[in-house]
């Protein structure tokens, strides 16, 4: 995606420079070229024999058409060329050739490529001659920062007139949210800066809007041109490269920016700014400890800790009542047009706070006010998190499809460790909807990345997601195993507060595994928890848990306190899950038309979210009642001489489960399956598995 990225989509260039990358670009750790030469030179080289065979009138219009679109775009030609008073009869043999042509608003180049090579082409000379025509057309409103590129791309040298003309326009692009265009006047002033001291702030500040604008080969380019700057090589650890190392970066960069204020070193990001960074960097790599250190330097900085960072400590403190006020304020700060890192941080709060709802909200304008402002990067930030408001409120398809999108950009524009959380959320929308190769496929990219970059979010998230599909499928001592596991990585592997939203699926896992001990100490800390944010969906889960661990008939009235919980909630998923649970309880208690209306609205709900496995679990607790979800088999085939709860079993047992596995996906005992075999043997008239195996695929075919 880079790579295309990199080449404008040319796909001649793209193999051309795949050839060429070396094993730490491959990988992500160096920034892929900018330059054309050195992105395509034997396309580059082959474009400019082609050019350098047509008429010399010819080629100069075809620099002067480049010239106005490449590398910014002004849309100046004709004008150029009225002013000049050019003859414009010469386009023709470049139109006779196939390499361009003339169009309504100018000169229409056959391809990207063309467009460079006839400008990289032009003496330097005849540049500066065509740039410095175009800066006298360009005289309209709105038009000054296009002309001050151009009298700068047109100079013979250094000036420091030139650089402070164009940083005021850049001011006035990054203002307006034209970072693209901000970046290119901020790297032309560093080009004609006769101060290195200067210059090495505008290329830090040119590499700031290319990151922020989503050119992150560019940004990192450009840093290393320039001085060094903690701010930018922290956000490139966060993003793209080691995030272990990023949170230190970020902090350190926060000290001079009390004292400096937004003109610091790469003048973008404030103090608070950079601890909100710091805080994703401790939310990225899972070290939740590090969130103590955050607060400390916004003490001695004397700043108010951004919201999220101060209810993550307080919740890592075990100050849960805290954490909740601190998170609820940061969470109500997601009001339109707001500044897009506190609206992803408002997003952040109100996930750990269960309120789904409003999640989806402050990511959805996090995402649009990023957009506003030409902050390409924080778009895909601010969709990473909006995949957890759809999984948790039952909308995996949607959920998938806005991931997907925004995972394109995510590896667009450089950030592999957000294309990282990306998969592990892409990997749970597929446990959720039974795609269990498409689960393992992507958990197991996530797992390799993560593990070597320190991403303990992503990684923990991609367990989890085998859990549940373990879960889903019955597997019950593999996710109980799995999610156990979770509790014992440390930061840069696992994450607690995946570990903590777990919880309930691990409580189900464990108590199936006949492991309730575990189970209650797990759920203990929730409940807390659940306690203190009073989230409706969190207590829900909380009752479902002790639900599970209630003996008998306690259970029911817990199961219905769930319920009662979930109706005020947004996770209509895990509701469906809370009826499956309670159906398969009440069938073991023998209330049979409770059991089977609480399974049947399991069903339905499993169907509508598209989760083929669940909605398997719900259909054979139904049948297990002797209250088939289809229609009986009516052909006289071997299902027909078996009872309902027969006919579940055999087919288990028909595709190889063992007379234990049988007993824990149906929650009875191994010694009742092998009863219940027994009587399908003596009905059926067959002695072994082998057989049940050949009449069954016979029956149902």
């Amino acid at each position: 995606m880079r790579v295309l990225h990199a080449v404008y989509g040319d796909a001649r260039a793209a193999a051309e420079l795949a050839t060429r990358l070396t094993d730490r670009q491959r990988s992500g750790l160096d920034p892929l070229p900018t330059q054309p030469a050195l992105l395509a030179p034997r396309l580059l080289r082959a474009l400019r024999a082609e050019l350098r065979a047509l008429p010399d009138g010819t080629r100069l219009l075809l620099l002067l058409a480049a010239a106005d679109q490449y590398p910014l775009a002004t849309h100046a030609f004709l004008r150029a060329v009225a002013a000049a008073r050019l003859d414009t009869r010469p386009l023709e043999a470049a139109e006779a050739a196939g390499i361009a042509h003339a169009g309504a608003g100018g000169v229409v180049f056959r391809d990207a490529w063309t467009r460079i090579a006839a400008y990289e082409s032009g003496a330097p000379s005849d540049r500066r001659e065509a740039h410095r025509l175009l800066a006298r057309v360009l005289n309209g409103d709105g038009e000054k920062p296009r002309r001050s590129w151009h009298r700068a791309a047109g100079a013979l040298g250094p000036s420091g007139r030139l650089v402070a003309e164009l940083s005021a326009a850049a001011a006035q692009a990054r203002a307006t949210g034209r970072l693209t265009l901000a970046r290119a006047l901020t790297e032309q002033a560093a080009a004609l800066s006769p101060d290195p001291a200067r210059q090495g702030r505008l290329l830090t500040r040119a590499a700031t809007d290319a990151w922020q604008s989503g050119d992150a080969d560019r940004a990192r380019g450009l840093l290393r041109a320039g001085a060094a700057d903690d701010t930018l090589t922290g956000l490139f650890a966060l993003r793209a490269e080691n995030a272990t190392e990023a949170f230190d970066a970020l902090l350190t960069a926060a000290q001079p920016a009390r004292a400096d204020g937004p003109a610091h070193t790469s003048g973008s990001l404030d103090a608070p700014h950079l601890l909100a960074r710091a805080t994703e960097a401790v939310i990225y790599t899972g070290d939740l400890r590090r969130c103590r250190d955050a607060v400390r330097a916004a003490e001695r900085l004397g700043i108010e800790p951004p919201g999220a960072l101060g209810g993550l400590a307080a919740a890592v403190d075990g100050r849960y009542e805290d954490a909740r006020d601190l998170l609820e304020a940061a969470a109500g700060r997601c009001g339109p047009g707001g500044d897009p890192t506190v609206l992803l941080h408002a997003g952040i709060a109100a996930l750990m706070l269960g309120d789904h709802a409003r999640a989806a909200t402050a990511t959805v304008r996090a995402a649009t006010s990023a957009q506003a402002r030409g902050a390409t990067a924080t778009v895909a930030q601010a969709l990473e998190f909006r995949a957890y408001a759809d999984f948790w409120t039952g909308r995996p398809d949607a959920g998938a499809a806005a991931a997907t999108d925004a995972l394109r950009q995510a590896y667009a524009s450089g950030q592999d460790n957000g294309a990282c959380h990306l998969q592990a959320a892409l990997a749970m929308f597929a446990a959720v909807t039974g795609a269990a190769d498409l689960c393992r496929e992507r958990a197991a990219a996530v797992r390799s990345y993560a593990l070597a970059r320190g991403l303990g979010l992503p990684a923990a998230l991609a367990q989890w997601a085998l859990a549940f599909l373990d879960l889903a499928e019955g597997r019950f001592a593999g996710a109980a195993a799995r999610l156990r596991a979770l509790a014992g990585f440390g930061p840069g592997h696992g994450h607690r507060a995946i570990r903590h939203l777990a919880t309930p699926h691990y409580v189900e896992a464990a108590v199936r595994t006949g492991d309730p001990r575990v189970a209650r100490a797990a759920h203990a800390d929730y409940h807390r928890w659940a306690t203190a944010v009073r989230s409706p969906d969190e207590l829900a889960l909380s009752a479902r848990c002790r639900a599970l661990l209630a003996p008998g008939a306690e259970a029911v009235d817990l199961y219905h306190e769930a319920l009662d919980l979930h109706a005020r909630g947004t996770r209509d998923f895990e509701r469906a899950r809370t009826e499956l649970l309670f159906g398969a309880a009440l069938r073991r208690l023998r209330r049979r038309t409770e059991a089977r209306d609480r399974l049947h609205s399991a069903l339905e709900a499993f169907e509508q979210f598209g989760a083929p496995h669940c909605a398997l679990q719900a259909r054979a607790e139904l049948r297990a009642l002797g209250a088939p979800a289809a229609p009986a088999p009516t052909d006289g085939g071997p299902g027909g001489r078996l009872t309902a709860q027969q006919l579940v079993i055999a087919r288990m047992a028909a595709d190889g489960a063992t007379n234990r596995e049988i007993a824990t996906r149906l929650a009875l005992s191994p010694r009742t399956i092998d009863h219940h075999l027994r009587g399908v043997f003596e009905r059926l008239g067959i002695r072994s598995r082998i057989e049940l195996v050949r009449l069954l695929a016979g029956g149902d075919s």
